[in-house]
């Protein structure tokens, strides 16, 4: 061999070996980005899925809150039409009971209903009652009844001579000929139920 093959064998072995050294690095190199790589997208994915669990779980709860505020048991279907009359010679006092079905009304907070007068003539004001199976009887006035819909929402606490609520019998709408400014008309009664 001669010195200049020496030299070449020299440099492809020094060349190989650094070749070599750089390709490991390299490879080293690559490794360690696909694993930072790999740790950054497992992160960003545990994030993601965190959130939206959070998210999902938030809005369930929510409406599940909002489903529960508004727990209705209803007491009629469709607008209950009432004529009355409270004019000498008829009964000074006009009726009208819908009958409650077994129900706790404990667990509610109000009654609600909508109530309107007509162009027949509107009474201006009204007794609601509510009658439990025990004869306690308690009763509001409500006023204002005129033409257009007036929705009202009644505590339950106000009717403070119900000591029982869990056998509420009737729900009645009383027009009395001293209460009335019209003694004569009809009365529209909608939604109602039990609301908490």
């Amino acid at each position: 061999m001669t010195r200049d093959e020496i030299y070449d064998h020299l440099a492809q072995v020094y060349l190989g070996k650094k070749n070599k050294i750089e390709q490991e690095q390299q490879e080293q190199d690559r490794k360690e980005h696909f694993h930072a790589w790999l740790v950054i997208n497992v992160v960003i994915t545990v994030i993601i899925f965190a959130s939206s669990f959070y998210g999902l779980t938030a809005f369930l709860a929510q409406r599940g809150d909002t489903l529960q505020n508004r727990i209705i048991y209803s007491l009629n279907k469709g607008p209950i039409r009432v004529k009355y009359n409270v004019a000498y010679p008829y009964p000074p006092v006009e009726t009208f009971s819908l009958t409650v079905p077994q129900v706790d009304a404990e667990k509610y907070k109000n009654l609600h209903f909508s109530i309107r007068g007509t162009e027949e003539g509107t009474p201006g004001i009204m007794r609601v009652e509510l009658k439990n199976r025990r004869n306690e009887v308690s009763s509001v006035f409500i006023e204002d009844v005129r033409l257009d819909w007036k929705s009202v929402d009644v505590p339950l606490e106000e009717f403070q001579q119900i000591s029982d609520w869990t056998n509420i019998e009737t729900v009645s709408f009383i027009l009395e000929s001293w209460n009335a400014e019209k003694k004569k008309g009809i009365v529209l009664i909608d939604d109602v139920c039990f609301s908490s």
